[in-house]
């Protein structure tokens, strides 16, 4: 009975943990929401899409990474290669799309 106890307890913080976090995007989400929206009102170059596709290609593959476990060593010319692969597509669709 001692091993079900704590994997309940693990359970319990895991899901406390995320209780805050949705706790914190929901007073903090609405400020941060309206900013982006207002830089995305007036239109969105080219410039300004390539920071965006950085910034959600940086975060997305972070997680390729940690879900894939050993890619940061591994697989790191795949891994630099879907970076600027997908770097570049995302650019052009932000920028065609907004």
């Amino acid at each position: 009975m001692g091993p079900a106890w704590t994997d309940l307890k693990i359970l319990g913080i895991i899901l406390a943990a995320a209780v805050a976090l949705v706790a914190l995007a929901v007073v903090f989400g609405g400020p941060l929401l309206a900013d982006g929206v207002e830089a995305l009102a007036p239109g969105v170059g080219i410039k300004e899409a390539a920071k965006w596709s950085f910034g959600t290609t940086v975060v997305l593959f972070i997680v390729f990474a940690i879900a894939a476990g050993d890619s940061l060593i591994g697989e790191l010319q795949f891994m630099l290669g879907g970076f600027f692969a997908f770097f570049l597509i995302i650019t052009v669709l932000i920028a065609w799309a907004f």
